[in-house]
């Protein structure tokens, strides 16, 4: 087989596309409701573990896989988006700890990260995911700005009295800035994007919880079961539309599949 490029040479994260933060907004709201639904119906003594076998596995399967794969990759987010609503919130509401000093405390955690990626890798790129220690970084940065987003979007509903509705407009607003920055304004890739991955985390947060709580609270009523479903279509179809079109495929590994395929054809050494 005629093939340059490796399995080692392939990153094993999508292209960064519109539909990939569209996904992704969708993702963090579908974990926020399905987290609280499952804590409400099973119990926290079983919903936690049950979000933490759910992750293991799905992220053991990304890890396993020589490239990028939509249905495996974002099972993990989505497992990440419900698991880490469940970690944020076990130190609000299991230890008490405030909204405000929860967000510093996985602010902090996310920044240590961050620089041990940096310092381990040289880099924090998600072009260069082609390590199982970068990926490996990759994830644990993803697990905790959704801890961190989780937290934040509390804060701001609840601690800071904005409501799930104004909160809504104050991360649309902040989200605004790293796009615009980095389309216009010169910011650097890398910041832009781990700054807007971060706040998809409490925008989809906040929307998710508008929809759910009652007319009371400043919210649809729709209650998180209901919203969660709605969601899980959502998220189901477009992860389906991703695995489908494959649009968001690198393509070096497009090149390389169809080399692949050149090269098993009959009549071909």
């Amino acid at each position: 087989m005629n093939n340059a490029l490796t399995k080692a040479s392939f990153t094993k994260v999508p292209e960064i596309l519109a539909v990939f933060w569209i996904t992704k907004v969708a993702t963090t709201a579908m974990g926020e409701t399905t987290s609280d639904w499952m804590n409400g119906f099973f119990g926290p003594a079983i919903a936690i573990p049950l979000m933490l076998i759910a992750l293991v596995w799905t992220l053991r399967r990304q890890l396993r896989a020589e490239r990028y794969d939509a249905w495996t990759y974002w099972g993990v987010v989505v497992m990440v988006a419900v698991f880490g609503t469940s970690a944020a919130d076990a130190l609000h509401v299991g230890l008490g700890v405030p909204y405000v000093a929860s967000t510093i405390f996985y602010g902090l955690i996310l920044t240590a990260i961050l620089v041990a990626w940096h310092r381990s890798e040289g880099t924090l790129s998600i072009h260069s995911i082609y390590t199982r220690r970068r990926e490996t970084f990759y994830w644990a940065t993803v697990l905790a700005t959704f801890a961190l987003g989780t937290a934040a979007g509390d804060m701001t509903a609840t601690s800071l009295h904005l409501g799930y509705l104004d909160s809504i407009a104050v991360f649309a607003a902040l989200i605004a800035i790293p796009f615009a920055g980095y389309r216009w304004f010169g910011m650097n890739e890398v910041l832009a994007f781990w700054a807007a991955y971060v706040l998809t985390r409490p925008l989809g947060a906040s929307v998710a919880d508008w929809a759910a709580v009652e007319p009371h609270r400043g919210g649809l009523g729709l209650g998180a079961g209901g919203v969660s479903a709605i969601l899980v279509t959502v998220v189901f179809l477009l992860i389906r539309h991703l695995a489908r079109t494959r649009r968001d495929v690198r393509e070096e590994q497009l090149e390389s599949e169809g080399g692949a395929v050149e090269a098993l054809a009959p009549g071909r050494a």
